[in-house]
């Protein structure tokens, strides 16, 4: 990445969008500082005021899953196929809450499940992952998610896959769990459609670089950057002329010296004058 900056209020969702390989999903994995040790973050990251590249890898780890919780892009990979579920959000559990005896972690488990409207939780607490439908797992991995009430969520690619009917099964559970637990949200998505209707700002990437950042009104209305544009263009709507093609993404220019400006009150972009 180069010259990231980006800034989440508390219950605040910021939508990071941007075609595959723009750097979305490596963002959220430097901000748990999940990267691979041959990386280098340069910069820093705050977190209620602390930058946590200063912290050590014991204080990063209680950190994860309690204060900072992420739901990662296959529910399918992300857990683990002969581990019960309810065992899976379990671990996460006792992991933030040692002194919990068997039977409190297994009711904070099962009030976890039920956040997430997972049918007779109790009963399927013992079931593996292949015995529920996508949309069902992608619930298992929201609720071990939000099991230690985190204050910020990185949702990565949570809807991908999923069949529209479900996908609005899963944005409206965020939603509410956003209202009921005062969530703040980083949500990644290449669907704007999707973003359009979760996030109160939109980011922008693309090879790593910010190129477009403002509130989504802003941003899905009035965009400022050609890239902006064409992400939407590229798009199919129920008023696409069907007569035209869509819009295509052209190869990238050199971008890193053009520097941010502020088109509007709270609308940045990388243009030009």
């Amino acid at each position: 990445m180069n010259e990231l900056t980006l800034r989440l209020e508390k219950g605040q969702v910021l939508g990071l969008v941007g075609e595959s390989g723009s750097g979305k999903s490596v963002t959220a994995l430097a901000v748990l500082r999940l990267l691979d040790a041959a990386a280098r973050i340069k910069g820093a990251i705050r977190f209620d005021g602390a930058d946590l590249l200063a912290f050590a890898p014991e204080a990063m780890r209680k950190l994860r899953g309690r204060d900072i919780a992420m739901i990662f892009q296959e529910p399918m990979t992300a857990l683990n196929p002969v581990m019960c579920v309810g065992e899976q959000i379990a671990e996460a559990v006792r992991a933030h809450n040692p002194g919990l005896r068997r039977a409190e972690v297994r009711e904070t488990v099962l009030q976890a499940m039920d956040s997430v409207a997972i049918p007779d939780s109790a009963r399927r607490y013992r079931d593996y992952p292949h015995q529920f439908s996508g949309g069902q797992r992608q619930r298992i991995m929201i609720a071990m998610a939000i099991a230690n009430r985190p204050r910020l969520l990185i949702a990565d690619e949570p809807t991908t896959a999923l069949d529209v009917t479900v996908q609005k099964q899963i944005l409206d559970l965020l939603a509410y769990l956003r209202e009921r637990f005062g969530l703040t949200m980083l949500f990644i998505s290449h669907d704007l459609a999707v973003v359009s209707q979760v996030a109160d700002r939109v980011a922008v990437m693309r090879h790593g670089l910010l190129l477009e950042e403002g509130p989504s009104d802003a941003v899905f209305c009035t965009p400022m950057h050609s890239y902006t544009r064409a992400l939407m263009g590229a798009v199919p709507t129920m008023a696409s002329d069907v007569s035209r093609p869509l819009a295509v993404v052209e190869k990238s220019q050199t971008l890193a010296g053009i520097p941010l400006r502020e088109c509007s009150p709270g609308h940045w972009a990388r243009v030009h004058v």
